[in-house]
């Protein structure tokens, strides 16, 4: 993978509150294939003793968007959530249902390079093969791994005394027991 394969990934952050209860997530760019992964959502310390519930606005339009609640906040009982793991496509928007705030979302915008030219991709291909077949890992049909059997030159070698001998049967714990 080159340098300017690299996904480049930013932080992204909004605050919800009784002024501004809904924030949008977008991307005009064609060039990128766009990603936010969401990390935590947490009440700020100015928050009111009373529930917050932040709710997911998914697709674009009256008619395609829905809405679910993705957390329930409290100042006493529960004042920050881990959402990480939940990764999400744009256009995305963040509304808070109830409550008033304030609430931080904090994220990880990612961009990802989108492959335009078929030529790119089969040159990853061949370069990903040629690493497997350099590699003394066998890789057979069901995708299952082997390791090559060393040469008799290298057996040889190995037999020096260098390496400590295997550990056979009889040295567990029924032969110490024995000994006691």
């Amino acid at each position: 993978m080159s340098k300017t394969e690299k996904p480049l990934s930013t932080l992204w952050g909004c605050e919800l509150n009784e002024s501004n209860k809904e924030e949008s997530f977008k991307t005009d760019d064609t060039n990128h294939q766009h990603q936010l992964a969401l990390r935590t959502m947490c009440l700020g310390h100015t928050a009111k003793d009373e529930f917050n519930i932040v709710e997911l606005v998914t697709g674009e339009g009256n008619s395609s968007a829905r809405a679910v609640p993705i957390a329930t906040l409290h100042a006493k009982s529960m004042p920050t959530v881990n959402l990480s793991g939940l990764d999400l496509h744009p256009p995305v928007t963040f509304r808070l249902k109830r409550g008033s705030g304030p609430v931080y979302v904090g994220a990880e915008h990612v961009a990802l390079e989108e492959y335009s030219d078929e030529e790119e991709m089969d040159e990853e291909v061949e370069e990903e093969e040629e690493d497997i077949e350099e590699s003394p890992v066998k890789v057979t049909k069901n995708g299952a791994g082997k390791r090559k059997k060393p040469e008799k030159g290298e057996d040889e070698k190995a037999s020096d005394g260098e390496n400590p001998p295997k550990k056979g049967k009889g040295r567990g714990r029924k032969a110490q027991a024995a000994k006691v």
